[in-house]
């Protein structure tokens, strides 16, 4: 009895010291997992918290509490212009609201330049750069790309007038004078996110200073239609000019120039009169002079 006893000790101890065995490597292998976790998470990309909204948004929509929340981005990758405070975005509270000036998606972040000042209306010059300026061009079925237009999108600018040539001759011609121009707004909106095709009959851009002279005298004399750029165009385009003769392929003739005959002068002949009774002849002498 006391044998079996001790047997059964034994089978205990040994069945006690592996359970205490497996539960060390566990906690081992527990704890190597923990550090590894802690090592990659020290090692991930920080984050911040900044504002986005919580649902789409418009052009010319108010922003409210209501519509932001705080998620976390990476901040490396952090954009410009990011709200990281309710009270950077709301500095007047309810009294004086932002207004949407670019279509924004659920959990986007509010930039600075996709909303107006506190309290600011939503318009034109909430959406010009720094140093540019609005231009309106009026524009028909044909020069305004048959209704296509969009704010947001880029134009080419072509002038067709009248211009005189080295010859002195008038000819029509037409040229590229503005590449990728950016469309402000169409008619009286602003709003990108307008998806239907309607006939505009003026198109605001945003050009500089210099360019609104140049549109103005091209719009002064002559005719201004555009051309519509990919979104995804970066080409720069050389100079573009377009006459009838360049159009048809026909080239100008070379001008003749009719050379006149060389002038041969005839040899000096010299005389002198004599009288031969009563006839006086001519008598020819050698040229002294």
């Amino acid at each position: 009895m006391r044998s079996v006893f001790g047997l059964v000790l034994i089978i205990g101890m040994g069945l006690a010291g592996f359970a205490v065995y497996m539960v060390n490597g566990y906690v081992s292998q527990t704890q190597n997992e923990r550090d590894l976790l802690l090592q990659r998470a020290t090692a991930a990309t920080p984050t911040v918290a900044v504002y986005a909204v919580n649902r789409p948004m418009k052009y010319g929509e108010t922003l409210t509490a209501d519509d932001v929340q705080l998620i976390q981005y990476a901040e490396p990758h952090l954009p410009e212009g990011v709200f990281r405070t309710e009270e950077a975005l709301f500095p007047e509270g309810d009294e004086e609201l932002r207004v949407v000036t670019r279509p924004m998606e659920i959990n986007e972040p509010v930039l600075a330049v996709k909303v107006t000042s506190p309290g600011e209306i939503a318009g034109i010059t909430s959406l010009l750069s720094p140093g540019m300026r609005a231009f309106a061009i009026s524009v028909d079925v044909q020069s305004g790309v048959s209704g296509f237009l969009r704010p947001g999108d880029r134009v080419d600018v072509y002038w067709s007038g009248n211009m005189r040539t080295a010859g002195g001759n008038n000819e029509n011609i037409t040229q590229l004078i503005l590449t990728s121009v950016e469309l402000i707004a169409i008619d009286q909106t602003a709003d990108n996110n307008r998806s239907d095709a309607a006939i505009a009959r003026t198109v605001t851009v945003q050009v500089t200073p210099a360019h609104v002279a140049a549109l103005t005298q091209a719009s002064a004399t002559g005719k201004l239609s555009l051309s519509l750029v990919g979104a995804g165009d970066t080409e720069t385009l050389a100079a573009i000019a377009m006459d009838q003769r360049t159009l048809l392929g026909v080239e100008e003739a070379p001008e003749v120039v009719v050379e006149a005959p060389a002038v041969v002068e005839a040899p000096k002949q010299c005389f002198i009169k004599q009288r031969s009774g009563a006839q006086v002849v001519e008598v020819e002498i050698p040229c002294t002079n």
